[in-house]
């Protein structure tokens, strides 16, 4: 055996030395694509990433997005298409819809009607911006907002547009957009976490929201949201329990902090330092939540501007204050959820429900933050997850009607914090159907956002299972035109 071994090898001539040596170079060249850190240097000689040091100088140093979620439609609130009223009850052209997809809810159609919105617009500021009459209190501050009519999605149905839009990846699992601005810039104040989520819900159909869209993901678990509530604990599980007092409680945590610290040494495994800093945050918010949360010291003139909602727990105009006042106190990202938006049917009744229930507060936050001379820091957001077709779904009749999920072409409004005031940014075809000019996907909105704040989105990034991941995933471009 050992000479079949030695008479093998020295019977090696020069073509298959050749020939076996690149394959191994092929292999070599193969692994550097596929993982460029093959052969690079390790994850622990890495520059270290610091929490709090933008990339270069922000414009905007906190977000308040309030999403309203399950998709209110652009046709009855800032994209304005009097075709679709001429139209009134005709076909949607072929040569528009371009054999584009539908849902299983309206697939099965055999015609798709025109409707024009049941409600009036008018135009208002001096870019002379069409809004419709549901949203008179938005009208009035127009020129502080840039309403992007471009918008556009992939996604057709709410969970992985919803998801798309919170995580920048429509399946579940990722890090969400104020866990990504926690990682990047940390907090403002270290009473108070970086990421806060409040809840309501609107009088129409509502889609649900769940935790995975204000997850951490893969990051850090001190960087998810802290979702508050309506109840006499906004926060659950931070008060003492029965028969502690704050004294004990300290003395309990320093205890904790030790075991977990001397864990910490043994294992190594990083969730356990978190866990002494999530302990550590909550016992700092017992004094400082109380206090944010209590909304009967406002002044008269705030309660008038937000509406006498605003002293019910719970609302959307009471969310959208408190916002303010977290916002104020230092906390990086408040994401706002108004449910309700779902419109397949009875649109006009209940759109209208829907638009009385934000329009008042939404006005109320900006015109709050720009006269504390809080606007130019605080980017604020107003948008759903997808729009809504410029044809029926299911029976119309003069007054009523619905509308399906539409991916194509939708509205957001963004203010403050960088962006340019009283303009309007792209345009859809006269059917309301496709975009025409400057269109705007999710990762270019992202990568968009994450400019104004100081971040460039290609380098905020994190390595799991051998990847490097970011918000906007291998995509998304900054766009200019809609910055100051």
């Amino acid at each position: 055996m050992k000479n079949e071994f030695i008479e093998h090898h020295l019977n090696m001539n020069r073509r298959k030395f050749l020939s076996r040596l690149s394959l191994g170079i092929g292999s070599v060249a193969l692994g550097s694509l596929l993982i460029p850190d093959l052969f690079g240097k390790s994850s622990t000689n890495e520059t270290p990433f610091i929490p709090g040091m933008p990339h270069f100088a922000p414009k905007a140093k906190r977000i308040i997005y309030l999403f309203q979620n399950g998709a209110p439609s652009q046709l009855e609130s800032f994209d304005y298409k009097p075709k679709l009223r001429d139209m009134m009850g005709q076909e949607l052209p072929p040569s528009i819809r371009m054999g584009q997809r539908l849902t299983g809810m309206t697939s099965g159609q055999s015609s798709f009607p025109l409707v024009g919105s049941h409600f009036d617009f008018k135009q208002y500021g001096e870019a002379r911006a069409w809004v419709s009459d549901l949203f008179p209190h938005t009208a009035q501050i127009v020129d502080d907002i840039c309403i992007v009519r471009s918008m556009f999605t992939e996604a057709i149905n709410h969970d992985p547009a919803l998801t798309f839009f919170q995580t920048g990846a429509q399946q579940g699992n990722r890090a969400s957009f104020g866990s990504w601005m926690s990682y990047g810039l940390g907090s403002e104040n270290k009473n108070l976490p970086a990421f806060c989520v409040l809840l309501s819900r609107g009088k129409g159909n509502g889609q649900g929201v769940y935790s995975k869209l204000w997850s951490n993901g893969f990051l850090d678990s001190i960087h998810q949201g802290v979702q508050f509530s309506s109840g006499d604990n906004p926060v659950l599980y931070l008060n003492n329990p029965e028969g502690i007092d704050m004294a004990n409680r300290r003395q309990m945590l320093d205890q904790l902090a030790a075991l977990n610290d001397q864990s910490y040494k043994d294992f190594g495994d990083p969730e356990i330092s978190t866990k002494i800093q999530q302990y550590e945050m909550a016992y700092r918010m017992q004094t400082a939540v109380p206090e944010l949360t209590d909304l009967s010291k406002e002044s008269d003139d705030i309660i008038k501007l937000y509406g006498p909602e605003c002293l019910v727990p719970g609302t959307f105009a009471a969310n959208c204050l408190l916002a303010r006042k977290l916002s104020e106190s230092g906390v990086r990202f408040v994401q706002l959820y108004h449910q309700g938006w779902d419109q397949h049917g009875n649109l006009p009744n209940e759109m209208a429900g829907q638009a009385k229930d934000v329009d008042r507060a939404s006005a109320a936050l900006i015109t709050d933050l720009k006269q504390r001379g809080l606007l130019d820091e605080t980017l604020v957001i107003w948008g759903g997850e997808f729009g809504r077709t410029n044809f029926c779904q299911g029976k119309m009749t003069a007054d009523n009607y619905g509308r399906d999920h539409h991916p194509r072409c939708f509205s957001i409004w963004m203010a403050g914090g960088g962006v340019k005031p009283g303009i309007v940014y792209g345009e859809t075809d006269e059917f309301g159907y496709n975009i025409v000019k400057d269109p705007v996907h999710v990762h270019d909105f992202h990568a968009t956002v994450l400019h104004l704040m100081g971040l460039d989105h290609e380098k905020l990034t994190f390595k799991h299972q051998g990847r490097r991941y970011r918000l906007t995933d291998v995509a998304g471009k900054v766009i200019p035109g809609l910055m100051a």
